[in-house]
């Protein structure tokens, strides 16, 4: 089956580089991308012309949200609700449960994948909260999250989330760390069980990679039996960490030594190591990127730094900065680790943020940014084949519409969808040549139901949280409102109240 697919813009990579064509054309046959330029006159089973649009490599989401939203209530937390975010001792040692069945989490899992395909994401390696979960991720949730992946058409690499401990509240509202190694070792064995699941299938569209949770919640032991698998099965390893000033004092405590010194003690830099988010690292410090400096170390290791602007700056954070880890010689990825898993839009955030942390006009170039979403990430997934638009790469493709009169007038059509625009303007994608998102849809898909069935079990995630808090607040009381609600009957007393206020004034 041969498809050619036509523009008014095409971003092609010429070998080196991406390039920008002017009423350009992509020609698959099957799952594989043989032509790229213009004037094509061979032979064609199927043609779509997507008019004032763009079509571009699919974005490859390294921090991919595969949970329902939470960033939109926790990344408000005030000095006193912030602790009610985590367990509480008494939940830990007592009353550990799923917050949701097995049969959610897949309506969870698939909630979370269609929101990433339809966002231009075509491969993705996922992140979920494990808070919600009686301890982590299983071996079996992981393989039917993997069955709805393949479903959809989307490219993952994944495995299950593991974890030997756990942030936890205590009774005075500190944060400390509660271990059950056991806990760790089963995980471990899950992800490993994984592995083998994935091998398999052998199924062209998955990976299996080991996913451990965030560093300060894996003993010393847990961290280098991962090391010793990741270069057994030689699979890629992510790890979250370089993301608080906390780490650093929880991993001293634990093991008298820095995140860094950890990474390399347990054997961790010599796997195929991925690190969300690096935000702790200030690249902009002449000693950051001396010789044997932390730059230099990752750089040195061929770590690559999966970085997640929108949810730094949600976060009250960002990386110091993107300039600085690239020029050290850093592969640099992009990731969106909450929702909306729309990278487009963390590209825009991304720059200005580059911006500010180096304080000149011309950092952060879009162009930098757009490689990480596509070059730096088939990089760091060792696939060469992806994350480009060129005769052999695989057919994974984003169509991204101009067309709308909101989105103003086309100057680059990158920097304008990237200025104007976002993840929302994508109306068409294909992976592996097969079309996943069609005309702004996922053919197949209700998506109404599963909007409506997400948002049931998004309120009941909400409301889980006031179970586990150390002080037994209700979720309304760790999640205010952000102007108090009312009853409509309510309302009409307090207009009339009003009313009389404004009266009595005159």
């Amino acid at each position: 089956m041969i498809t050619l697919l036509s523009a008014r813009h095409v971003l092609a990579f010429d070998g080196a580089r991406h390039v920008l064509l002017t009423d350009g054309q992509v020609v698959m046959r099957d799952d594989e991308i043989i032509y790229v330029g213009t004037g094509y006159d061979g032979p064609v089973d199927e043609r779509r012309d997507f008019g004032q649009s763009l079509i571009a490599p699919g974005l490859i989401d390294l921090d991919a949200l595969t949970d329902i939203d939470h960033a939109i209530i926790d990344s408000w937390p005030t000095e006193e609700t912030a602790p009610g975010m985590q367990w509480s001792e008494d939940y830990f040692h007592n009353r550990r449960s799923d917050v949701f069945s097995a049969a959610q989490r897949q309506a969870v899992r698939r909630f979370a994948l269609a929101q990433l395909a339809l966002h231009g994401v075509t491969t993705y390696m996922p992140i979920a909260s494990e808070i919600h979960s009686s301890w982590a991720e299983t071996s079996e949730e992981l393989e039917g999250m993997a069955r709805t992946s393949i479903e959809l058409g989307l490219r993952g690499f994944l495995g299950p989330a593991y974890r030997s401990g756990i942030n936890v509240t205590d009774g005075n509202g500190e944060r400390v760390i509660l271990f059950d190694e056991e806990e760790g070792l089963k995980g471990l064995a899950d992800a490993e069980r994984f592995l083998d699941y994935v091998d398999s299938l052998d199924h062209p569209l998955l990976t299996g990679v080991l996913l451990p949770c965030r560093i300060e919640t894996l003993s010393d032991d847990l961290m280098r039996r991962t090391a010793d698998l990741g270069r057994e099965r030689d699979v890629l390893v992510r790890l979250h960490c370089l993301q608080q000033p906390a780490e650093d004092g929880f991993v001293s405590e634990l093991t008298g030594r820095t995140v860094l010194e950890q990474l390399i003690d347990t054997g961790l830099m010599e796997t195929r190591l991925l690190i969300p988010h690096g935000v702790v690292i200030d690249g902009t410090d002449p000693a950051a990127r001396a010789e044997g400096g932390p730059l230099d170390v990752l750089a040195r290791h061929g770590v690559s730094i999966i970085h997640c602007p929108l949810t730094s700056f949600h976060y009250a954070g960002m990386l110091k900065s993107f300039d600085s880890f690239a020029a050290a010689g850093i592969n640099m990825c992009l990731g969106t680790d909450s929702f909306p898993p729309d990278l487009i839009k963390g590209i825009d955030v991304g720059t200005h943020l580059a911006r500010i942390a180096e304080g000149r006009k011309d950092a952060g170039k879009v162009s930098a940014f757009f490689d990480a979403a596509t070059l730096g990430g088939a990089k760091a997934l060792g696939r060469e084949d992806l994350g480009r638009l060129c005769a052999g790469a695989q057919a994974d493709i984003m169509v991204a519409s101009l067309a709308d009169f909101r989105d103003g007038v086309v100057e680059d059509p990158l920097r304008t969808l990237i200025l104007n625009g976002s993840a929302r303007n994508v109306t068409d994608t294909y992976v592996a040549g097969r079309p996943v998102v069609v005309d702004g849809a996922l053919p197949g898909v209700d998506l109404e139901a599963l909007r409506e069935e997400g948002q049931h079990l998004f309120e009941q995630m909400v409301a889980a949280y006031g179970e586990r808090d150390y002080k037994g607040r209700d979720s309304s009381e760790l999640f205010p409102a952000v102007y108090p609600a009312l009853t409509a009957g309510q309302l009409t007393l307090d207009r009339l109240r009003w009313a009389g206020d404004l009266r009595t004034a005159r």
